[in-house]
């Protein structure tokens, strides 16, 4: 009976599956990959950069967290169709470590936030190398649905003081919107910022049953040539 001999050496395909997708990569490929690298772009940016600010850091370190970890796992990911990016999920914890031990120093919040980008990937690395994913099923549907609807109210709130071109400092969802009421109320709103903000939001929203039309990508460029 025959055996098939084990394989020694660096499975390399397995570890950069990336790389080899790349090297056989066929040209007719390429128009499509870049029609969905700019949709992807034009969604994820403006999300990188609000998530990044509901998480206590200024918002270019969004598109760091956004552009690098593409770049990655471009190479690293075993999937060619997951889209990777910030998270919502992940402002939340950040912003109440950051708010804790930053001291309103911004330098001091990127450093932490950094240092958590780098404990939390490697705790992802060794759950996911002892398979540990499992776990997550162990959660109920109703804390995941409300812990996801509470970061998204989170998120939106704190976008909410930028809608009208208003600077609040952060300290809870409530007190946030108390502020900003006070601020409209003495009359502090840039309402030039409101009505791009607000325009771009109806024209998303008018495109959404549109499936062929990119809505985001129209409303950013619409956007910024008003701008």
């Amino acid at each position: 009976m025959h055996e098939t001999p084990p394989r020694s050496g660096f499975d390399w395909q397995r570890w950069l599956p990336g790389l080899a997708t790349l090297l056989h990569y066929q040209p007719a490929w390429l128009p499509k990959d870049i029609a969905a690298g700019l949709v992807l772009t034009t969604m994820l940016v403006p999300v990188g950069i609000a998530y990044a600010e509901a998480s206590g850091v200024p918002g270019i370190y969004g598109l760091y967290a956004t552009i690098i970890p593409l770049l990655a796992y471009a190479l690293f990911g075993p999937s060619r169709i997951l889209v990777l990016g910030p998270d919502s999920a992940l402002a939340a914890p950040i912003l109440a470590v950051v708010v804790q031990y930053a001291a309103s120093d911004p330098q001091r919040a990127i450093a932490i936030a950094s240092l958590m980008a780098l404990v939390a990937g490697a705790f992802c690395m060794i759950a996911g190398l002892l398979r540990l994913g499992f776990i997550t099923e162990l959660l109920s549907k109703p804390i995941r649905y409300g812990y996801m609807n509470g970061i998204a109210l989170t998120v939106l709130i704190s976008q909410l003081p930028k809608l009208f071109g208003i600077k609040v400092d952060s300290e809870g969802p409530l007190r946030d919107l108390w502020h900003l009421g006070q601020a409209l109320l003495a009359g502090q709103g840039h309402w030039p910022s409101f009505i791009v903000g607000a325009g771009s939001l109806v024209l998303i929203l008018l495109l959404k049953p549109f499936k062929r039309i990119p809505g985001i990508l129209i409303a950013v460029v619409l956007a910024t040539l008003a701008v």
